[in-house]
């Protein structure tokens, strides 16, 4: 199914609204129809062109019996009101016509926006649910600019071309069908003239479709690396300072808007050709209405107001097929945005849940890593690398265990693997001796608390980002969880207190005391157990020591899984494991380890030295 399709089937949330808007569609079309109708016995009437029928005619589906029968009304009306009282009444006849018109027009917009946005709330609502649900592994092979661009600019194409479909599915062809078998009716001989083009048309706008879906594809993926560029320079601005790369990151902006913009003209002279195309070939065929109709009158075959009536209604047909070749060129545009904003809500989701997942409250015994293997690459054809070989584990409640190693070997993906980032390659981890697959993923992440040295804070309040958006939590706890993390002075003496913004992820503050306020969360959450991934590991001694003090707090009475390369600081350990190219080559405590003289007392050596 064409993804612009996918789209249109979120009309079905929609189903009240479409009915109206289309009721109100056809009730405009045919109030706009009936005030022209008035124009052919009017004429007639004005110029002694016709006499009124000899007596009253009956209604057929023709255009000799519907003149006839205004004729006879009409002709009835001048001759008790006079002419100059009839053409007041027909004039107001007329303006009534029209304003019933134009209202019923309104009122099919007003039920075609809450469509328009509805589809486009959804869209969003449904393309951010994915993204919070997709795997961690999803993220490190996508540019964070193209996944932007894809929920802004390719959405918004994609709204554009939801209104031109809608207003071309719902409302033109209700014009078209209307205003064409008014055309057969006054003259089938003109209609078969007119309709000679029509081929002709639909060739050139299929061709001008196929070339905007194709150039407004590559225009798209060219935004998004734009959009890329622009937010990796934004995250990095202190390192291209810092090297003075600011012209090579300047000419590479400029190299990619030069390549969107190129794009999008093609796309723009494309769509504007539609326009004069479709003018030229109307023109054509008035042409040839205007000459044959011509001979017609002129041989006597045809009214003279019948023909004008006939060339008003051919005018009048024109725009709405011009709104189709619109929309078809609109939608071909928007079928490629459409195209790379589905690729993110049909991304597998690696990390399923089972219908059947086990909610779990509590942590209960121990965590059991048995044969783990895990390799990030999981293409068919390609050889795995493997990050993790034969992981034997035993972790019981309330020990801490320490994961140390040189960079790479494998540690902060053996913890990744606990709250289910990823799943195992091979072998299984389980809780309490239920495997992870088994148990509610939601569940699941509630036992864990994690602080890393990229501690992630958001553009809110200090109480905010500790409560971490949660409204249910008495300001106490906030304050409570701050003290305990040795943050409540420095957010005391800050402007607002707890109520003071910290900006983009937390610039205002600084390495330590965004440390802190990640600890807080932490505390707040109240997790049975502790991740903690080099949580000192980027800060100055005194902030070390005040942050070492808030993790003591942090770690008491939880089970924790501490990831250090400073290894001073998990020298009280329950249990040491030491890791070296995905595999556990020692385990123990301090001394033990030193006393084996291996990987471990080489680490320390080399801190020492």
């Amino acid at each position: 199914m064409k993804p612009i399709w996918r789209v249109l089937r979120y009309i079905k949330y929609f189903p009240g609204r479409l009915a109206l808007y289309i009721g109100f569609n056809l009730l405009h079309v045919l109030f706009n129809l009936s005030s022209f109708v008035l124009i052919i016995p009017f004429l007639e009437l004005m110029f002694g062109m016709t006499p009124p029928p000899a007596e009253m005619p009956v209604i057929e589906f023709s255009q000799q019996s519907l003149t006839d029968y205004m004729l006879w009304h009409l002709y009835a009306l001048k001759d008790s009101l006079g002419l100059w009282n009839c053409l007041l009444i027909v004039s107001a006849a007329y303006l009534a016509f029209a304003l019933l018109s134009n209202v019923f027009r309104y009122l099919a917009q007003f039920h075609v926006a809450p469509i328009r946005n509805g589809i486009v709330q959804r869209l969003r609502d449904d393309v951010y649910q994915k993204i919070t649900i997709l795997p961690v592994s999803y993220f490190n092979a996508q540019r964070r600019g193209d996944i932007i661009s894809r929920m802004s600019n390719d959405l918004a194409d994609i709204e554009w071309s939801v209104i031109t479909t809608i207003t071309a599915i719902a409302k033109e062809p209700i014009n078209i069908i209307v205003f064409t078998l008014t055309l057969i009716v006054i003259s089938p001989k003109l209609f078969l003239c007119m309709i000679v083009i029509a081929p002709l048309a639909l060739l050139l706008v299929n061709k001008i479709g196929q070339s905007l879906k194709r150039n407004a594809t590559k225009g798209q993926a060219t935004l998004g690396g734009l959009f890329s560029v622009l937010e990796e320079s934004i995250g990095g601005i202190r390192t291209i300072k810092a090297y003075g790369r600011e012209q090579d990151r300047q000419a590479l902006f400029e190299q990619d808007n030069k390549e969107y913009t190129r794009r999008m003209m093609r796309i723009a002279w494309r769509r504007e050709l539609s326009g004069p195309l479709s003018e030229i070939l109307a023109t054509i065929a008035l042409v040839a209405i205007l000459i044959i109709g011509g001979s017609l009158v002129i041989g006597g075959e045809l009214q003279s107001s019948v023909f004008i009536f006939f060339v008003i209604i051919f005018l009048r047909l024109v725009p709405p097929v011009n709104s189709i070749i619109k929309a078809y060129n609109n939608m071909q545009k928007g079928n490629a945005s459409a195209a790379r904003f589905f690729q993110i809500l049909d991304a597998d989701e690696k990390i399923t849940q089972r219908p059947d997942a086990i909610v779990v409250s509590e942590f209960c015994r121990q965590i059991e890593y048995r044969d783990v293997s895990f390799s990030y690459s999981d293409e068919p054809n390609t050889a795995p690398v493997y990050v993790l070989r034969h992981i034997d584990l035993t972790i019981p409640k309330g020990r801490s265990v320490a994961l140390v190693g040189p960079s790479g070997a494998g540690k902060t993906t053996l913890a990744d693997l606990l709250p289910r980032f990823y799943d195992c390659t091979e072998g299984e981890i389980a809780i309490d001796g239920h495997p992870l697959p088994e148990l509610n993923i939601n569940s699941l992440r509630s036992l864990f608390g994690e602080v890393s040295q990229n501690c992630i804070l958001f553009n809110d309040t200090v109480a905010n980002n500790i409560a971490f958006g949660r409204t249910d939590i008495p300001r106490e706890r906030i304050v409570r969880a701050a003290r305990l993390a040795h943050a409540d002075e420095f957010i005391c003496q800050m402007p607002q207190g707890y109520d003071t913004p910290i900006g983009d992820r937390g610039t205002m503050l600084s390495g330590g005391q965004r440390q802190r306020l990640s600890i807080a969360r932490a505390l707040l959450k109240d997790p049975p157990i502790l991740i903690l991934d080099e949580a000192t590991s980027a800060l100055d001694a005194e902030s070390e020591y005040l942050v070492q003090q808030a993790l003591d707090s942090l770690k008491e009475g939880r089970t924790t899984l501490i990831i250090a390369h400073r290894l001073a600081t998990i020298q009280n350990a329950d249990e040491i494991v030491v890791l070296d190219k995905g595999q556990i080559v020692e385990r123990g405590t301090h001394e033990s380890l030193l006393a084996a003289g291996g990987l471990y007392k080489h680490l320390v050596e080399m801190q020492q030295l």
